[in-house]
């Protein structure tokens, strides 16, 4: 369904990039609106997303890094010189938010849920690492563009865990549709970008799957 919504869409990659993630994104997923992360009960829920979080982006080099090995187009590079130092910053974040959370949460499951991750991991650095050109980017796009609303869950867990939630520094949505507009520079490349930014939401939302399934283990438990 959604790789038709691509090819229906006529006005170009910048609303194609857009409309997935306001689509597919973390802020769509039910579990961010969870009354699981709200109330005393939340804590477990909370450590367990900020371990399972840097488990996923938390390590260098990740897929920003990645994508600046394959990106050429200057608007591109420009853009992820952006990005790098201050995803750098949200790795050092997710390492005191982990540090302030205590162990992770005991779960039925621990270790496949972990391979999940782990498997997760490849997955990401693969697509960043693609020689098709877009596919890099368009998971570094996505990243950026998602991490917002995965950004208003940890900083909930850090007031949670007494930790100060630093700013923000990565483009914003202006900025980054306007870098993809201007490095798309054929079809092919900005069918890439979309199969890149698709990819990178699948699994998102496939981590958000994973965490919501531990929430409902813990609780049956």
């Amino acid at each position: 369904m959604a790789s038709q919504a691509i090819d229906r869409q006529p006005n170009g990659v910048g609303e194609v990039l857009a409309a997935l993630v306001a689509a597919n994104g973390s802020a769509k997923h039910p579990y961010l609106e969870s009354p699981a992360l709200i109330g005393d009960h939340a804590v477990r829920n909370l450590a367990d997303i900020a371990h399972f979080i840097c488990m996923l982006h938390g390590r260098y080099p990740g897929v920003i890094d990645h994508a600046a090995q394959r990106v050429v187009h200057p608007a591109a590079r420009s853009f992820i010189a952006r990005a790098a130092p201050g995803f750098g910053a949200e790795r050092a974040y997710l390492t005191r938010l982990v540090v302030a959370a205590g162990p992770l949460p005991s779960t039925l499951g621990q270790a496949q849920s972990e391979a999940a991750v782990t498997n997760q991991t490849h997955a990401l650095a693969t697509l960043a690492q693609s020689e098709r050109n877009g596919t890099a980017i368009g998971a570094a796009i996505a990243l950026v563009l998602d991490w917002r609303p995965i950004r208003r869950v940890l900083d909930a867990a850090a007031q949670r865990f007494g930790l100060q939630p630093p700013p923000l520094d990565l483009p914003g949505l202006t900025e980054t549709l306007a870098m993809a507009v201007s490095a798309a520079e054929t079809p092919g490349i900005e069918r890439a970008m979309a199969f890149g930014a698709q990819q990178l939401l699948v699994q998102h939302r496939g981590l958000w799957d994973l965490l919501e399934s531990r929430e409902s283990a813990r609780r049956q438990a």
